[in-house]
């Protein structure tokens, strides 16, 4: 990536979305890490807080690029259309990581409402309200462009116990089809990464690890045929990072595993 670029990365304050903060910067973008700073009632571990984030800007910053905090909920169109305002702040948005995401437990009858919904709400119209408020600056800019939607190895198979979660993944993928065919005239590359396990406060918290032990069909489906339990969250930020890049100005419209074989299985 060329110096100059502004990236805007949600769920940024920890985990997946810090690293492809640092990613992004050490390519030379500077970056607007957006997070909503606070935990949800129906999401069964904690969330990032303020002094993540700020950890987030000291890392960024430590890499020689400028990073704007801001705090808000991807879910929320008047935020992002905000995180996507201030963007003018570091100069002209190029590329945006829609990375905000949460999970929660349960056969699909027996969720609840509120579950379903948080579920939807973050991880599939989170994607598609931070889209919306920053692909229109994005065309206007005439710069062309790069959308990455952090997806799911739910993405391309269902698994007992996460309905919604899965639910939220396909459409995530589905989304990204569409943009990337609306957007191509306008040079703005759209591609998703599918992350396996991730060594995340997502991806290690007690209530993933009990519901890998009461799903045995979805553990052994997530066993990685690498020999390594978990990735680390840069592993993933390197996939974001290159599809951002101008080495992979060809590549739109791609939904790209990084799972260490999982979706093999």
């Amino acid at each position: 990536m060329s110096e100059g670029r502004v990236a805007l990365v949600t769920g940024a304050a920890r985990g997946q979305g810090r690293a492809q903060a640092v990613a992004l910067a050490r390519t030379g973008a500077d970056v607007v890490a957006c997070d909503r700073c606070a935990d949800l009632p129906t999401v069964p571990y904690g969330l990032a807080s303020r002094a993540d984030l700020e950890e987030t800007v000291r890392l960024v910053q430590a890499e020689g690029r400028r990073c704007l905090p801001v705090v808000g909920d991807a879910e929320s169109v008047a935020a992002m259309e905000e995180a996507s305002a201030r963007a003018a702040e570091l100069g002209r948005l190029h590329v945006v990581c829609a990375n905000a995401g949460v999970i929660s437990f349960g056969r699909a009858w027996e969720l609840s409402e509120a579950q379903w919904d948080q579920v939807l709400d973050t991880n599939l119209k989170g994607v598609w309200a931070t889209c919306r408020a920053a692909i229109p600056g994005m065309i206007a800019a005439g710069r062309g462009g790069s959308v990455v939607i952090v997806g799911s190895a739910a993405s391309r198979r269902g698994y007992p116990g996460i309905a919604h979660y899965a639910a939220a993944k396909h459409g995530a993928v589905g989304l990204m089809r569409s943009l990337a065919i609306e957007l191509a005239p306008h040079g703005i590359r759209v591609n998703c990464v599918l992350p396996g396990g991730v060594r995340s406060a997502m991806g290690t918290a007690d209530a993933m690890q009990a519901w890998l032990a009461a799903e045995p069909d979805a553990s052994r489906a997530l066993t990685a045929l690498l020999p390594v339990d978990l990735l680390e969250p840069e592993d993933v930020a390197a996939a974001v990072a290159w599809l951002a890049s101008d080495a992979a100005r060809f590549v739109t419209g791609v939904a790209l595993p990084v799972d260490a074989g999982v979706q093999l299985r």
